[in-house]
């Protein structure tokens, strides 16, 4: 009978944990759930099947219990923070002993070889304290993360205007958050005695926003003056003649950026390699990649710019260094870094028109 008990218990608890630990993201990729993968260890690890007397005790019957499924304390969060220190448990503390707090305990029972049961009892308790530390308040109530380098959105942008009201950010907002985005919010941070991670966590955002005002459509997206170029090199198709357009000549390797028939951006480009050629035609840039690292080539793609299945205008190390040598894998290099930043940045939206001929 007792056998049987423990394999029910720890039968419901593996399938209450597992409930919380995986799940799909908006985008159709497996996303793991703030609970991590933690999960409930198999049936196979209950006591041996012939328990003494001693061991077949009911713990219920001769242990306190500390904590249990259902709590919702503060003592509940020194759990899990705990858990989270052995790494057991990968969820934020919150206070509530769900489901994924019942796993994490189990599996803590389990490597510590205490009865499987999912409760916290005296034993599970004294064994836990004596090997994690008293949490910190960090530990105990995380801040959440609002923005972080990588980001590339329009509260990024909302960021960056804000930054530049209080004087801590220089350039144009771009919606990306990167090294000089990054450099500014550790700067505001100083400012206002706020731990200098570089980090937006809540309380640098509710401070900042205190601090400003709601940015302007303006400010948000100031106009760019496009100083007009010399265009007479571009190898113009007239394909290329009308709209927003990356007009790409493979005669004699330029590319205009043009805006209804003017040149504003001329830039060196490379095609793909023999066997990888680059296509020609009309398209239109599907999606843009900042820090784009090929995943059939492993290599990386910088400020890509995707027009044509695979095959994008990015920047290129190797074309930088090496120029017209060797070539791409159907690609569109471009060996001018800030040339092409900038274009990615401030200039090329999705669904601008991409022109590749001879």
């Amino acid at each position: 009978m007792h056998s049987r008990r423990i394999r029910t218990i720890l039968a419901a608890t593996v399938a209450a944990a597992v409930l919380t630990v995986s799940g799909c993201s908006s985008d159709g990729g497996d996303k793991t759930s703030p609970a991590g993968n933690t999960a409930a260890p198999s049936a196979t690890a209950e006591p041996s099947a012939s328990p003494s007397a001693k061991e077949s005790k009911d713990p219920k019957k001769t242990e306190k219990v500390v904590l249990k499924p259902g709590d919702n304390s503060e003592k509940v969060r020194e759990l899990q923070a705990r858990l989270v220190q052995a790494k057991h448990l990968k969820a934020v503390p919150n206070g509530n002993y769900g489901p994924a707090t019942e796993g994490a305990v189990t599996e803590f029972q389990s490597a510590q070889k205490l009865k499987l049961t999912g409760i916290v009892y005296e034993s599970t308790w004294e064994k836990l304290t004596s090997l994690t530390k008293t949490p910190t308040q960090d530990e105990l109530h995380p801040k959440k993360q609002v923005l972080g380098h990588g980001d590339n959105n329009d509260k990024v942008r909302e960021l960056q205007a804000r930054l530049k009201q209080t004087g801590h950010f220089k350039e144009k907002p771009t919606g990306y958050y990167g090294d000089a985005t990054q450099a500014a919010v550790k700067a505001y941070q100083q400012s206002v005695g706020i731990e200098a991670t570089g980090t937006v966590y809540e309380d640098t955002w509710e401070k900042l926003t205190s601090q400003t005002r709601t940015p302007t459509p303006d400010e948000l997206k100031p106009p760019v003056d496009l100083p007009e170029v010399d265009g007479s090199k571009a190898d113009l198709d007239d394909r290329c003649k009308t709209g927003r357009v990356l007009c790409i000549s493979k005669t004699s390797n330029k590319m205009a950026w043009m805006i209804d028939g003017k040149v504003y951006k001329l830039l060196d480009v490379r095609f793909g390699a023999k066997g990888y050629e680059t296509r020609e035609g009309v398209f239109s840039v599907y999606w843009k990649s900042r820090d784009h690292v090929s995943t059939i080539y492993d290599s990386p793609m910088p400020f890509a710019m995707f027009f044509d299945g695979g095959q994008a205008v990015h920047y290129s190390e190797n074309f930088a260094q090496n120029g017209y040598t060797g070539g791409s894998y159907g690609c569109v290099n471009v060996r001018d870094r800030a040339g092409i930043q900038w274009l990615f940045d401030t200039q090329v939206k999705t669904g601008d028109k991409v022109v590749i001929h001879w």
